[in-house]
């Protein structure tokens, strides 16, 4: 594991017992700078589910693409902990990209259910690079370069997963922040191409999610692939045990050639 944070880490609390945010890395082995992905696992900002995490990265390296699952901070830590996790850990591929052997103008983000929220908001939300910093991984910015979501939690204020605006805002948020991570509301022209997929029957976070992001990336003039399976339970991760679900990985993998990743 790579820890992500060199000093202070923001937020942390020495009295929460959770691991430092971290990276865990399966790099490709070639010898030209390949592309990569900080990989999101969901879980309702509670936990982290494995199969959206390890096997996504394995499935990543055999379409020719390194991977870094991202641990980060989860409940009792709310909002903006995950998201500093998620914006420090694009920036921190970016900056030791020569050390991976990654192309530094090639670094995704991809994120399942709650994961996929915290990814959109890593492109909703970058930052901007600070050449003058002290720090060499601020001195780049954390705006990844395509964007993968699976059923993802999208909204915080309608068609929203009860679990994971409990754990990422508490029990009573403030309206503001309610409406920040209603992510739907803020997507803006700057944000990268986007790969979207969900099923049309999903009883956990409803399909309207990605409906309304994508509408929005449309109203944005972002290029985007939307692709909506009939049928399939929540979390289903790679789906390799409903074949007409898991062919969202082959679509992915040609899209990502045709936007160039």
């Amino acid at each position: 594991m790579i820890t992500i944070w060199e000093k202070e880490i923001p937020g942390w609390d020495s009295q929460i017992e959770q691991r430092v945010p971290a990276l865990d890395p399966y790099l490709v082995k070639t010898d030209l700078p390949v592309g990569a992905f900080v990989v999101c696992p969901g879980g309702a900002y509670i936990h982290k589910a494995k199969h959206e995490g390890k096997d996504v990265a394995l499935w990543l390296n055999s379409i020719g693409l390194s991977a870094f699952v991202l641990d980060y901070r989860i409940a009792p830590y709310r909002h903006p902990a995950p998201l500093s996790d998620a914006r420090r850990a694009v920036q921190f591929v970016r900056a030791h990209a020569a050390e991976y052997n990654i192309n530094p103008g090639k670094v995704g983000i991809i994120g399942f259910s709650a994961g996929g929220h915290l990814a959109a908001s890593a492109a909703v939300y970058p930052l901007e690079a600070d050449p003058t910093a002290a720090d060499l991984v601020e001195r780049v910015s954390s705006a990844p370069d395509c964007l993968i979501l699976g059923y993802p939690v999208i909204s915080m204020e309608r068609f929203y997963h009860q679990g994971s605006r409990d754990s990422l805002l508490g029990p009573d948020p403030e309206p503001a922040v309610v409406d920040q991570m209603s992510l739907e509301k803020h997507v803006h022209g700057q944000m990268p191409p986007a790969f979207i997929w969900h099923t049309a029957d999903d009883q956990s976070v409803p399909v309207e999610n990605s409906l309304m992001f994508t509408s929005a990336l449309s109203k944005a003039q972002v290029s985007f692939a939307l692709h909506i399976l009939p049928r399939g339970r929540h979390g289903l991760g790679l789906a390799q045990e409903q074949p007409e679900v898991a062919v969202w990985t082959d679509l992915a993998a040609k899209w990502l050639k045709q936007i160039g990743f």
